[in-house]
């Protein structure tokens, strides 16, 4: 993934303010933290010299097309269904102890961000996890235990 200077360096750099922000940086920051969209800034849609960094902002944001509100993506051609993440996560393991806080199985599947599902991962709940909301920390438990990388956050 990029950054937001990165981000920056394709905008038009005009400081229009007609996508809402006060500049072009700010702009670049709001796309970062998925507030905004290439769409919402009208000379990088609209005008004709910046056509290909539009395309190449989109291409950039591709692959956030498909993610959750957490930015979550599961790679389901990947993942195997061995259930790490969902041992490891945070908050399956604060509102299941017992369960999946445990090792075993579910016990109250219903508050669980994460849940093993036909041999595949599947994200719920989503306003449980880490990095939803608007006290979100950079959480990476369900990242760092999956051994095929079937998980990422974009």
């Amino acid at each position: 993934m990029t950054n937001a200077m990165e981000l920056y360096q394709l905008l038009p750099k005009t400081n229009c303010k007609k996508c809402g922000k006060t500049s072009c940086m700010a702009f670049a920051v709001a796309l970062m933290a998925r507030e905004l969209t290439p769409e919402d800034c009208p000379p990088l849609k609209e005008e004709p010299k910046y056509k290909e960094n539009y395309e190449k902002i989109r291409e950039i944001f591709k692959p956030s097309e498909e993610a959750t509100e957490t930015g979550l993506i599961v790679h389901e051609d990947l993942c195997f269904g061995c259930g790490n993440c969902v041992v490891a996560c945070p908050p399956n393991v604060a509102n299941d102890p017992y369960g999946v806080g445990s090792g075993n199985a579910p016990r109250n599947a219903n508050k669980l961000v994460l849940t093993v599902e036909d041999g595949i991962v599947r994200a719920q709940n989503l306003g449980e996890c880490r990095r939803f909301g608007k006290n979100k920390i950079l959480c990476n438990g369900c990242i760092v235990t999956c051994p095929v990388e079937a998980i990422e956050f974009v």
